[in-house]
């Protein structure tokens, strides 16, 4: 029986990997617990593990008294140095043993049921502190089971939940199928570690790569950024640190093999490789691939980026319902506005047209606010003085004029319009009221 505690708490000890203090510390707590039920829990008890006789041995703590009071705490001087330490005196504590055989099978159980709890419970923290650090990174598992939508994944020594709104919409599972997914987070909970994993996150593709990429591992290239749209497309953006080495043909591989293997593990979906590049408007021109891309208007205040694309790139800049756009966006940072170089064009005249229009404005002065953002004498008319101050060419008392000017001018316009729409809805309803038969018709013949 002794050499069997011993050999217990070895072979737990190598098979949950948990350190064998702690689960001495649960058998003293155990024996402790279980000596209260048996023997009251007012006494003084206190447990120690003797690996050399392999037992739990329970010793009670009693004061030393010259007059007993309570005899399950206290103990009479001439007794404690009788039986326990001859040089006893009167308030010393002394520790005494107590016989662990008369447990009853109530103590034992619960004996039994802390041990099994502290061990689950020392189980499911080294489970935790293993998985809390590869947070961010990929996994291998066993598909165990399907709960509503989620599928459960085996991780060995634990489960993992892959939610339905982490899969990839067309990628479809069966029980005992094997999976690589990547690790979103861990937390923990009452019932023991929750890992989440996921197939759509970007995460997934940047690990993909760095498996798959030994420059990647290495620090050579490094990845940017990456955007998905799961199952569909895409984009990955790298750069090198060395000048000798092209960080997308890195990625590529030799005829393509390295990108393949991350295509064939995400089921075929696209991959772009965009090469990084410190200018933004030049990284979005590369971001849009494969689309030219004429011309770029930046907008830094609201971080927009007006694409001007040939008239025939047009469909392609903005990808299958508008996915090419959306991923590039995603990818840069970058909202992005996509138009083709006839609406562009068509814009521009009307803008200036609009603009030129202002008394007293003078092309140069035109061309000043056009190119500064204003679009109609409208914009100019209802934006504030000091924005057009702010435009370099234009001094302060020309743009006071021309804030002035251009209120007056818009005022007219407007008041022009409502006279017009007025006149058209009297002429409108003149028209009704002479030919009130057209109006009636339809109602007689239904």
């Amino acid at each position: 029986m002794q050499q069997d505690l011993n050999r217990v708490i070895e072979q737990v000890s190598k098979e949950k990997g948990i350190d064998k203090a702690i689960l001495i510390s649960a058998l003293e707590n155990a024996m402790i617990s279980a000596a209260k039920k048996t023997f009251g829990h007012q006494r003084k008890i206190e447990a120690q593990f003797n690996p050399e006789i392999g037992e739990v041995e329970l010793f009670e703590a009693k004061t030393v008294v010259d007059q007993l009071q309570d005899a399950a705490t206290e103990i009479m001087l001439n007794e404690a140095r009788e039986n326990l330490d001859p040089d006893a005196e009167v308030g010393d504590e002394l520790l005494c043993k107590l016989d662990t055989s008369m447990f009853g099978r109530i103590a034992a159980q619960a004996a039994k049921q802390n041990i099994v709890q502290r061990v689950r419970d020392a189980e499911r923290e080294i489970i935790y502190n293993e998985f809390k650090g590869r947070e961010g990174q990929l996994v291998n598992g066993i598909v165990q089971r399907f709960e509503k939508r989620n599928i459960i994944v085996n991780l060995g020594r634990t489960d993992a939940i892959l939610p339905e709104k982490e899969q990839v919409p067309r990628e479809r599972y069966r029980q005992g199928d094997r999976i690589r997914a990547y690790i979103v987070s861990v937390e923990i909970t009452s019932r023991g570690p929750q890992i989440i994993l996921s197939r759509t996150h970007p995460g997934m593709l940047i690990q993909l790569f760095a498996q798959e990429v030994p420059e990647i591992y290495e620090g050579i290239v490094e990845v940017k950024g990456a955007a998905r749209e799961p199952g569909g497309r895409a984009k990955i953006a790298v750069i090198s640190h060395d000048a000798d080495v092209d960080p997308v043909g890195a990625c590529v591989g030799m005829k393509g093999t390295r990108v393949q293997a991350v295509v064939q593990e995400l089921r075929g979906e696209k991959i772009d490789i965009v090469h990084w590049i410190a200018d933004q408007a030049e990284y979005v021109c590369r971001a849009l691939a494969p689309a030219k891309v004429s011309k770029i208007i930046i907008d830094d205040d609201d971080h927009t980026m007006e694409v001007i694309v040939p008239d025939d790139q047009l469909s392609l800049a903005i990808g299958k319902k508008g996915q090419n756009v959306r991923l590039a966006s995603r990818l840069t940072g970058w909202r992005i506005d996509v138009r083709g170089e006839a609406e562009f064009d068509e814009e521009t005249r009307r803008a200036r047209q609009s603009i030129g229009a202002i008394p007293s404005i003078g092309d140069f002065a035109a061309e000043l606010l056009y190119q500064e953002g204003f679009k109609s004498a409208e914009d100019i008319a209802d934006s504030e003085l000091g924005e057009i101050q702010d435009v370099e060419g234009i001094s302060k008392e020309k743009a006071e004029a021309l804030h002035k000017s251009a209120k007056l001018y818009v005022e007219e316009k407007r008041a022009k319009e409502a006279e017009a729409a007025a006149a058209a809805a009297a002429s409108a309803a003149a028209t009704a009221a002479m030919n009130p038969a057209a109006e009636t018709a339809p109602e007689s013949e239904s």
